[in-house]
């Protein structure tokens, strides 16, 4: 994102911008006022001990040349005259000074040139106020231009820069593999413990738009995500992130920036589409399972059906011990084998549980007489040996049947 500086061919010989006969460079290789003024705003942007302050002599030169040129010209200089100005702002992206500081101290610098060359005479000529006054827009759009440019691309370096660096962290925290070392050699430090974060990200509907790059609206999206996590955790997060979902690593210790139900909100606004967060703290050394753990709730509320939003292990705590290997739960997950062959069995004991084992609306609801559904709670009890008039075979059956659910569901994702 270059756009080089206008370049206008000087006028004719003698044809320099005079003031009352005056050349009105002269007015300004006169005066100290530019200089002091100029002085004065960097060292406002710039905090004590900047190492880039001493800058400020040379850039008030380079400045008070290129006004000078200009109208001596009666044009904007060449564009490899503003090398300095693009080098300065190159560097103050690095120093994170902000961009409307800096073009403020240039606005500041051509207002006050403007006032110098027009100063001296109590009657001035219409058209060389017209003419200075273009001069000093030509000029102001010349260096806003160049610092802008020069800016944006050290701008997008960094954040390249700063991705790579995450990326390569991210990586090797979640393969148990990070070291102080790598924490010098990217510039970022390891804190001593994370939140590890899986997270899900629907398609925009515009992805499936026909007329619309679906690949660039993911891409556009994720961007979108990005910045904001960039935003919210002030650039601590790290993240392995798809189009699709992924991974992220948030440093644990501030309350403030670690990731909750108002900040995940805040990300998906940014990203436009509804995202689903589950959530492990861990020690940092305990990041690989804890990302295994975190990817594994993930499942278990994809198999569920449950609705966007952040989850943590007990949320899903049921759920997540029913998944787990042992005697107990194999037997569980076959307790209503019996029952396979009757679909309507199914149904209806699905709806005898939503509907807090209401007869009648369960009888609504499937289109039945409520003789029916006794009929059908009888043959499950016969079939399944679950009495769902007890207490007992009522959380018996519910646990069953979302052992079942979760086996079948967790299977299809796998």
């Amino acid at each position: 994102m270059t756009h080089s500086a206008p370049d206008q061919s000087a006028g004719a010989p003698g044809s320099m911008l005079k003031i009352c006969g005056q050349p009105a460079s002269a007015l300004l290789q006169s005066s100290e006022r530019i200089a002091e003024r100029m002085e004065r705003h960097f060292e406002n942007a710039w905090p004590p001990g900047n190492r880039f302050r001493s800058d400020i002599p040379s850039l008030t030169r380079t400045f008070l040349d290129l006004a000078a040129q200009t109208f001596d010209r009666r044009g904007i200089p060449g564009g490899d005259q503003f090398g300095v100005v693009r080098a300065a702002a190159t560097r103050w992206a690095r120093e994170h000074i902000p961009l409307t500081t800096i073009l403020r101290t240039y606005h500041e610098g051509l207002r006050v040139a403007f006032e110098l060359i027009t100063a001296p005479a109590d009657a001035l000529d219409l058209d060389d106020v017209l003419c200075a006054a273009d001069l000093v827009l030509q000029l102001l759009e010349a260096i806003t231009a160049a610092v802008t440019d020069a800016y944006v691309d050290e701008q997008h370096l960094i954040t390249k820069e700063h991705q790579t660096a995450t990326h390569t962290l991210a990586s090797a925290l979640l393969s148990g593999r990070g070291s102080s070392a790598l924490a010098r050699q990217t510039g970022i430090p390891i804190a001593t413990s994370y939140q590890v974060v899986a997270l899900s990200i629907p398609e925009h509907p515009d992805e499936r738009g026909p007329y619309v790059d679906g690949i660039i609206v993911a891409r556009r999206k994720l961007h979108r995500l990005q910045a904001e996590l960039a935003t919210t955790f002030a650039s601590r997060a790290l993240a392995l992130l798809s189009v699709k979902g992924g991974t992220l690593l948030i440093p644990l210790g501030d309350e403030e920036t670690s990731l909750n139900d108002a900040t995940l909100e805040l990300l998906a606004d940014a990203a436009a589409v509804p995202l689903t967060a589950t959530v492990v703290p861990s020690e940092t050394d305990r990041i690989p399972e804890s990302a295994d753990q975190a990817h594994e709730l993930l499942n278990l509320v994809r198999a569920g059906a449950r609705p966007p939003g952040l989850y943590r292990m007990w949320d899903l705590a049921v759920e997540y011990q029913l998944t787990r290997s042992g005697p107990a739960t194999q037997r569980i997950a076959t307790i209503l084998d019996p029952l396979d062959s009757h679909p309507e069995l199914f149904d209806t004991m699905r709806a005898y549980l939503r509907n807090d084992m209401n007869r009648q609306l369960t009888a609504r609801q499937l289109y039945v007489h409520p003789n029916t559904v006794d009929y059908r709670l009888r043959r499950i009890s016969q079939l399944a040996s679950i009495d769902l008039t007890t207490s007992a075979g009522i959380s018996q059956a519910a646990v069953a049947l979302l052992a079942r659910d979760l086996d079948r569901s967790v299977a299809r994702l796998l």
